[in-house]
C-alpha cells in the first residue's frame, strides 16, 4: 500500500467548534484536551456556539451606619446552557448521549468545546463539567439541500473552564 504525500484535506473547513465528551463519573480529571487532529475523540463539528456565559450572584449587605453604600459579595456563579447549531455527528456519540437519556440509562459526560482557526487547529478550549442534553433536534430534510446531521444540541451543565493554551 503506497503512502499519500498529500496533507490530510480536513472535511469540517466551515465548523469552526468541535466537540468531545469523556466520562464524567471518572475520578480521575481527563488526561489532557482533545485536538481536532485525534479523530476518534471529536463526536461532532458545529457552525454556531452559544451560550458560555456565567453570571456571578452577590449578597448585599446593609452595614448599620454605613449609609452611603451597600457593601456587596460574591456568592456563587450560575452557567447558561450551551448551544451548538449547524452540525455535523462525527459519530452516533451525540445521539446515544442524548437517548440514553431518553431511555432512562443515560449518564453525564464532561466535554470539550474547541475553537478552530482557518488552519484547523485549536485557538480556545472550554471544558464543561457534568453535562447532560436537554434537546437534540435533527436537521429538516430536503434532496434537493445539502442539510446537515444536527441542527442543534443543547446542554445543561454545572460550570465551564477556559482552558490554558498550553494544556
Amino acid at each position: 500500500m503506497a503512502q499519500n504525500s498529500q496533507p490530510r484535506e480536513d472535511p469540517f473547513p466551515a465548523y469552526r467548534f468541535y466537540i468531545t465528551l469523556v466520562d464524567s463519573s471518572s475520578p480521575q480529571p481527563p488526561a489532557g484536551t482533545p485536538t481536532a487532529t485525534n479523530a476518534n475523540s471529536v463526536a461532532g463539528a458545529f457552525s454556531e456556539c452559544s451560550g458560555l456565559q456565567s453570571t456571578m450572584e452577590v449578597h448585599e449587605y446593609k452595614e448599620g451606619g454605613l449609609n452611603d453604600r451597600v457593601l456587596k459579595f460574591p456568592t456563587r456563579a450560575g452557567f447558561t446552557n450551551i448551544t451548538l447549531k449547524k452540525g455535523m455527528g462525527i459519530t452516533d456519540d451525540l445521539w446515544r448521549w442524548y437517548y440514553d437519556h431518553v431511555q432512562g440509562i443515560g449518564k453525564r459526560r464532561d466535554g470539550f468545546i474547541l475553537l478552530m482557526n482557518q488552519k484547523g487547529e485549536p485557538v480556545k478550549t472550554w471544558h464543561f463539567k457534568r453535562g447532560l442534553p436537554l434537546k437534540w433536534t435533527g436537521p429538516e430534510l430536503n434532496a434537493a439541500q445539502n442539510a446537515l446531521a444536527i441542527e442543534s444540541l443543547e446542554i445543561s451543565h454545572e460550570g465551564f473552564d477556559l482552558m490554558p493554551p498550553d494544556h
